[in-house]
C-alpha cells in the first residue's frame, strides 16, 4: 500500500470512529421529564413505603428521599437493577429491585429528576 493510501485508510477510519463517538454522544442524551417521573412514582406506588412527598419513610428502614441529587437516586435506583441479589455487584434490596427492573434507563432518570425536584428535609452537613 502506497503511503497516500494508508494516510486516507487512517483518516477515513478515524473519520468513521469520529462520527460513531458523535452518534453515541448525542443518541444516549435524554432530558429527564419530571412529569414522567410523578407517574412513575404514583404508578410503582413509591410513597407506601417513602412516605408522603417521599420525604416521610413509614419505617426508619427507608430513606427519605425528596431532594436527593438526581444522580445520586439514579445510580443508586441502577444498582438495584443490575444487582441480581448480589450486593457486591449492586444494592440489594428485593423489594427495589422487584419495583424498578422493568424500568428503562430514560425512566430511572424521568424518576431522579421528579425525586430532586420534590421539596425535602434532607440536610447537607458541614
Amino acid at each position: 500500500m502506497e503511503p497516500t493510501q494508508a494516510f486516507q485508510s487512517s483518516f477515513k477510519a478515524a473519520g468513521a470512529a469520529l462520527a460513531l463517538f458523535g452518534a453515541m454522544a448525542f443518541g444516549g442524551a435524554h432530558a429527564a421529564d419530571v412529569s414522567n417521573g410523578k407517574a412513575l412514582s404514583d404508578s410503582h406506588n413509591c410513597a407506601a413505603c417513602h412516605g408522603p412527598g417521599l420525604n416521610k419513610p413509614v419505617s426508619g428502614d427507608y430513606p427519605k428521599l425528596a431532594g436527593q441529587h438526581a444522580t445520586y437516586i439514579y445510580w443508586a435506583l441502577r444498582q438495584y437493577q443490575i444487582g441480581n441479589g448480589n450486593p457486591n455487584f449492586g444494592r440489594n434490596n428485593a423489594i427495589m429491585a422487584a419495583q424498578v427492573q422493568n424500568l428503562s434507563q430514560s425512566d430511572l432518570k424521568d424518576l431522579a429528576a421528579y425525586i430532586q425536584s420534590l421539596d425535602g428535609s434532607l440536610v447537607l452537613k458541614k
